[in-house]
């Protein structure tokens, strides 16, 4: 089993990242396999999302099932394989099966997980659909009062911000990482579509200047949209004030699809002799 990591800890090690002049990767994992070649690969966390499990399916990223079962089930088989990275827990805070938050925390830190990050998240769905859901106490408003309870029981917490106004609360409730999100990721073979890099990169600049006007040390990254490769990420750094990113599409399904395409197409390159036929 891999060693566990302390709030502290984890900030030290994104700062000794960052410190030596590198961007902070969140890596997301939800197998085994992807897990360990991320690890390898130098990832600063490992991020556990229960929608990964429709990315290994081969389907568009996609909520199937309960989501905080399946991510407390996938932890099993991530921190089997991972030593020395911290493993992040996308929890579910609008999940109306557990109203006590406090409970849902010590339950994904006493299972294993070293933090967390809000996702499933509310911040995907447009004005009309997370306000009938706060009417109903299972809205955006949680995933909030979860960040304040983890920055009180000192948790490493990473967020998920689609706009400058949610980037902002969550930032005043403790977040230690946000993340500025542009959107479900282009590329690969089931990719979504999405805005150009130009746009893209102003949405991501905004909600970090909302963050900055905030606390000016919170660590900023930037998601989804058309940063799908590592090129794309060059652009992202030039022009915004990014220091990392997280990938989930982008480290664990469109890699695999280019890696096992070009593997069976080399095999089948390879002509048999003609006495074989």
């Amino acid at each position: 089993m891999g060693k566990t990591f302390s709030r502290e800890e984890i900030l030290a090690r994104i700062a000794e990242t960052m410190n030596q002049g590198k961007p902070v990767i969140g890596a997301g994992c939800s197998a085994g396999i992807i897990a360990k070649s991320a690890e390898l690969g130098g990832a600063d966390l490992i991020i556990v999302y229960s929608t990964g499990k429709s990315r290994l399916m081969g389907l568009p990223t996609s909520y199937i099932g309960h989501s905080n079962p399946i991510t407390l089930e996938m932890f099993e088989e991530i921190q089997n394989v991972v030593k020395e990275t911290p493993v992040i827990a996308g929890i579910e805070a609008a999940d109306p099966t557990t109203w006590d938050l406090e409970r849902l925390l010590k339950r994904f830190i006493g299972h294993g997980y070293d933090g967390i990050i809000n996702f499933p998240t509310m911040g995907i769905y447009g004005k009309e659909r997370r306000e009938l859901r706060e009417s109903v106490g299972t809205g955006f408003s949680r995933e909030i009062q979860m960040v304040q309870i983890a920055h009180r029981m000192d948790i490493f917490t990473i967020v998920y911000a689609f706009n400058p106004e949610d980037a902002k609360a969550l930032t005043e409730a403790g977040a230690d990482v946000v993340c500025a999100h542009a959107g479900g990721t282009a590329g690969g073979l089931i990719g979504f579509r999405s805005a150009p890099l130009e746009i893209a990169v102003d949405r991501v600049q905004r909600i970090i200047e909302a963050v900055r006007e905030i606390r000016p040390d919170v660590i900023c990254l930037a998601h989804g949209g058309p940063f799908s490769e590592p090129q794309n990420t060059t652009y992202l750094y030039e022009h915004t004030d990014a220091q990392g990113f997280v990938g989930a599409s982008s480290i664990e399904r469109i890699p695999v699809e280019k890696a096992v395409i070009e593997c069976v197409k080399s095999f089948k390159s390879i002509t048999l002799k003609r006495g074989k036929r």
